[in-house]
C-alpha cells in the first residue's frame, strides 16, 4: 500500500471512531430496487444503535412514508422528512422543525393551478390532502407508501402547507406556473421542477419554503442531539442529499450515485443499493469503533 494511501486510511479510520450518527437517504440508497432494506445493514444498523451511534432517516417522503422504516430498525432518533420541511421524533410524534409554506403563496398556486387545468395537492405533517377536483393526483404522484386523504375546501389548511404539489401533462403549463412563484413574483420559496421517471408525459412542481433541504435539516437535528457535524455521516444517491454533502459530515456516496454527488464524497460504496451497498460502510463503522479497522 502507498504511503498516500495508508495515509489516507488511517485518517478515515480516526474518522469512522469518533461517528456518532449516521443520516442515511432512503430511495436509492438503504432500499432497493423492490422497497427492501437489506438483511446485512438491516443488522447493522441495529448493532450501530446498540453500540451508541444514532441512526436516522433524511428523505423526501412523507412522514407516514417513513414511519414503517423506523419501525423496522427500531430507529428512535428524529427523522427528516419531506427533504427538511420536516423533522419528527418516531418514538413520541412530537415535531422538532416544520417549515410552513406561506399561505398567499399556497392559495396562489392554487388559483394559477385550477386556472392552468393542472392538479394540485397540500402536504400536511400526516398526509397529502386534495379536493375532489384533485383526486387522480393520488394515482399521478411518485410519493412511496403516503397516505392520501380527500378534503371538501382547501381553505381551512392553506396556513399549516408543509409543500405544494403540482401535476400536469402540459410541461410548459407546469413551468409557467413555477416561473410566477420565483421571484421578483414572489420570495423565499423553492420550487423543484421534473419530469416524472415512471410515468410517461406527467410533470411535477414542488414548492416548499426557501430553505428547506436535507442539509439544513441535519445540521438542525444535530445541534439538537448537541453532536458536532464533524462526527456526523451522511450516506446519499441523489440530486437532493447534495446539501446533506454540503455539511461537514463525512460524505458517502452510493456505487449508483449521480456523478455530482460521487464528486463531492469521502467515501464511494463498493456495491449498489440492489446489493445491499450502505452495509458495507456500515460495517466499516462498528469495525473502527471496536479498533479493528
Amino acid at each position: 500500500m502507498g504511503k498516500n494511501n495508508l495515509n489516507r486510511k488511517m485518517t478515515n479510520t480516526n474518522k469512522l471512531k469518533k461517528i456518532q450518527i449516521i443520516v442515511c437517504d432512503i430511495d436509492g440508497t438503504l432500499l432497493n430496487s423492490d422497497g427492501e432494506i437489506g438483511q446485512e445493514s438491516k443488522k447493522l444498523i441495529k448493532e450501530l444503535q446498540s453500540n451508541s451511534v444514532l441512526v436516522t432517516l433524511a428523505s423526501a417522503r412523507m412522514y407516514s412514508a417513513i414511519k414503517p422504516f423506523t419501525e423496522e430498525l427500531e430507529i428512535t432518533t428524529p427523522v427528516i422528512c419531506i427533504d427538511g420541511a420536516l423533522i419528527k421524533n418516531p418514538q413520541n410524534g412530537n415535531i422538532l422543525f416544520e417549515s410552513f409554506v406561506k399561505e398567499k403563496y399556497v392559495k396562489k398556486a392554487i388559483n394559477m393551478a385550477d386556472q392552468m387545468l393542472l392538479k394540485i395537492a397540500l402536504c400536511q405533517d400526516d398526509a397529502i390532502v386534495f379536493t375532489e377536483h384533485n383526486s387522480a393526483i393520488s394515482m399521478l404522484l411518485d410519493k412511496y407508501g403516503a397516505k392520501f386523504r380527500e378534503i371538501q375546501s382547501y381553505s381551512d389548511i392553506c396556513r399549516k402547507t408543509l409543500e405544494v404539489i403540482v401535476v400536469g401533462e402540459n410541461d410548459e403549463s407546469v413551468k409557467l406556473l413555477r416561473n410566477k412563484l420565483d421571484f421578483p413574483y414572489a420570495f423565499g420559496l423553492s420550487t423543484f421542477y421534473y419530469k416524472s421517471q415512471s410515468k410517461k408525459g406527467i410533470y411535477y412542481l414542488e414548492i416548499r419554503k426557501k430553505g428547506s433541504s436535507k442539509g439544513s435539516a441535519a445540521l438542525r437535528l444535530m445541534k439538537h442531539l448537541r453532536i458536532k457535524p464533524a462526527d456526523a455521516a451522511v450516506i446519499g444517491d441523489w440530486y437532493n442529499d447534495i446539501s446533506l454533502f454540503s455539511t461537514p459530515a463525512f460524505k458517502v456516496a452510493m456505487k449508483n450515485a449521480v456523478p455530482e454527488l460521487r464528486r463531492l464524497a469521502n467515501h464511494i460504496t463498493s456495491n449498489t443499493n440492489n446489493e445491499d451497498g450502505t452495509a458495507g460502510f456500515f460495517e466499516n463503522v462498528l469495525r473502527a469503533k471496536r479498533g479493528k479497522v
